[in-house]
């Protein structure tokens, strides 16, 4: 019995003396840090430094007492976000001042607001052109319709820029993004406020020209104007605006599916290019082409 023992107590003992050897210490793995195209911190500029007024007009004021009766008073700060895009659409761009008054008016430490708007890609940090123009190139439009790469390049080729930079005359800032949601209808494009989809190269340039042409018959400059001032551009669709060719929905190769008019001005209608009124198939309903059946409905062939 001991024989059997004593051999088996040595190993434990054994075991046991290497395992207290061993380092306590976890080994680290570090890989380098990629870093975003957009500066996590804040860099003072001639346009964006914290000596620059802001305040809300007097409209979005209104707007924001709206927006805080949404929450209870204790949680006014959950506001946060509603009122950045508020001073985004008056300012143009969120500037570190569009921040502080944020900071002031929800009585919240300005770092919980910088948080949020480095945060989320859709507060602009940086002065954008009026037309901020906003490519998919997510898998979808690569691979729905001509494909993404085809308008990337449409769109650098017209507007002589690169994605992340703005025309000289600041009529124009483009965008590489990723999926904003209308996978069925790509390849599309974000401008403003507006999804343009459905898109070829030809559809894409008439859209970029028709935005220049309305820019330069309505008098609207480049620059850092707000999404809100958008409609003196043309971009606004008003009940009062009349429907260019009835709405028709013909299309034409290098020319948009349909348009709207704005101070004498054309436009194409936002939404699908290709003559497409949503998402339905371009050739047709193939299925649910008559009443489905339910229990609602008899069957009326007497197969029962």
């Amino acid at each position: 019995m001991a024989s059997k023992l004593v051999p088996r107590l040595s190993r434990c003992i054994a075991q046991a003396s290497r395992q207290s050897m061993r380092s306590q210490c976890r080994a680290l793995s570090t890989t380098p840090r990629v870093a975003s195209e957009a500066l996590q911190v804040h860099r003072d500029s001639p346009e964006n430094n914290p000596s620059i007024p802001f305040q809300f007009n007097a409209t979005n004021q209104k707007l924001i007492v709206e927006i805080l009766k949404r929450y209870p008073p204790q949680y006014k700060k959950a506001a946060v976000m509603p009122l950045l895009d508020l001073g985004q659409r008056q300012h143009g761009f969120t500037s570190i001042s569009v921040m502080n008054e944020v900071a002031r008016i929800l009585e919240m430490p300005p770092m919980r607001v910088y948080e949020v708007a480095t945060f989320y890609t859709m507060y602009n940090r940086d002065p954008v052109g009026r037309f901020h123009v906003q490519a998919c190139t997510t898998t979808p439009c690569q691979l729905g319709g001509c494909g993404s790469d085809k308008i990337m390049a449409a769109i650098e080729g017209h507007l002589r820029i690169h994605p992340g930079q703005t025309t000289e005359d600041g009529l124009f800032t483009f965008s590489e993004v990723e999926c904003l949601g209308a996978c069925v209808n790509a390849p599309m494009v974000q401008i403003n406020d507006d999804y343009y989809e459905d898109l070829t190269p030809e559809s894409t340039i008439t859209l970029l020209k028709a935005l220049q042409a309305a820019a330069e018959d309505t008098g609207a400059a480049g620059g850092t104007a707000g999404l809100a001032d958008h409609s003196d551009a043309g971009m606004g669709n008003t009940k009062g605006e009349a429907r260019g060719q009835s709405g028709q929905s013909g299309n034409v190769e290098g020319q948009a599916a349909r348009g709207y008019q704005t101070k004498g001005v054309k436009l194409p209608s936002p939404g699908p290019m290709s003559g497409r009124k949503t998402c339905e198939p371009l050739a047709g309903l193939t299925t649910l082409k008559e009443e489905p059946w339910g229990n609602e409905k008899l069957r009326t062939d007497g197969a029962l």
